[in-house]
């Protein structure tokens, strides 16, 4: 295991040099640092857990790989956040891994990484506790059950799903499918999906309307025109295009026989989809801001829901007759 020693003679730096840039006690120049760094970084050196560790300029994101991941909308995020980090002066740091949390600890540590943002967090989230104990300024972008005090970014999907079922159901539409990610993520408790759904059948219940919820997969839309629905909502960006494809191969035309709505990262033109966007990039720039604020002290943790928008298009529509199914 690499030494302060051998990152000092990495460095070409003296190992009070490197002491110095972890704890942050002595003005270091900006290229020293950064050197001293890299090679923390590339020889793998992992200051002591409890070794105070001074501003290292960089924080780590993050995004691990998993089934069912939305990875445009990650990829928007992750694009805005690094433009957002830079005007900071600081370096993001991705890390895609799928770890245990403690393998996650040691990485962050390792990385010197000022704060933490992390994405794709569920209900349940193991990582909370190690965030927690890490003591770190971190942002959630998701709503966990137990948050532990730490600060939660995310849009508010349950005002999203109500906002889709209003404007259905004051189209007259009395059957309204939902469309969700694919099962891997309802099976991990993703928390935005978690919500979405949720918030579809309160508001559904709310408006008297039935709702159908299905996954997405190669039968969702057997499924769902099976039970009747005249609309359908589609929390998915990956599924938006096969699911219109797959409406006009059964000749439905949207939105006289169906009207469809997307929730996802965009929807402006030339698409012509009713949508409730979900502003990854907004996102990904007030996640930065919130772990700079932390960092400099002047933010206490907070859960912060951005208000949704829903913009109506061409693919909504009052419903002419009433349908009983579609085959």
């Amino acid at each position: 295991m690499a030494t302060i020693h051998d990152v000092a003679r990495a460095a070409g730096v003296a190992p009070s040099t490197v002491s110095y840039v972890i704890s942050g006690k002595r003005t270091v120049s900006a290229a020293t640092r950064r050197r001293v760094q890299q090679q923390i970084r590339l020889l793998g050196y992992r200051p002591r857990a409890t070794e105070p560790v001074g501003r290292s300029d960089l924080l780590a994101l993050l995004a691990p790989q998993r089934p069912g991941i939305d990875t445009p909308t990650i990829m928007r995020f992750t694009a805005a956040a690094t433009i957002a980090a830079r005007a900071h002066g600081l370096d993001l740091l991705l890390l895609t891994k799928d770890g245990d949390p403690g393998e996650l600890r040691d990485a962050v540590i390792g990385s010197l990484a000022d704060g933490v943002i992390a994405l794709d967090v569920t209900a349940t989230d193991d990582r909370v506790p190690m965030l927690t104990a890490l003591d770190r300024p971190t942002v959630l972008l998701g709503v966990p059950d137990h948050p532990n005090a730490i600060t939660c970014l995310d849009l508010d999907f349950a005002a999203a799903a109500m906002l889709c079922i209003d404007h259905l159901a004051d189209l007259g539409h009395q059957r309204i499918g939902l469309i969700g990610p694919a099962a891997a993520v309802h099976a991990r408790g993703v928390s935005n999906a978690n919500r979405f759904r949720q918030g579809f059948f309160d508001s559904s219940t709310r408006r008297g309307v039935r709702a159908v919820f299905s996954a997405y997969d190669g039968l969702c839309l057997d499924r769902l025109l099976g039970d009747g629905v005249t609309a359908v909502v589609i929390q998915n960006e990956a599924a938006v295009t096969p699911v219109m494809q797959d409406l006009g191969r059964r000749g439905l035309v949207v939105p006289q026989d169906i009207s469809v709505i997307a929730v996802g990262p965009h929807g402006g033109d030339p698409c012509t989809l009713t949508t409730v966007e979900v502003p990854a990039a907004q996102l990904g720039e007030l996640a930065v801001e919130m772990v700079v604020d932390r960092l400099d002290g002047s933010a206490a943790p907070e859960i912060r829901l951005l208000p949704p928008r829903l913009a109506v298009r061409a693919s909504t529509s009052t419903v002419d007759r009433t349908v009983e199914s579609v085959e």
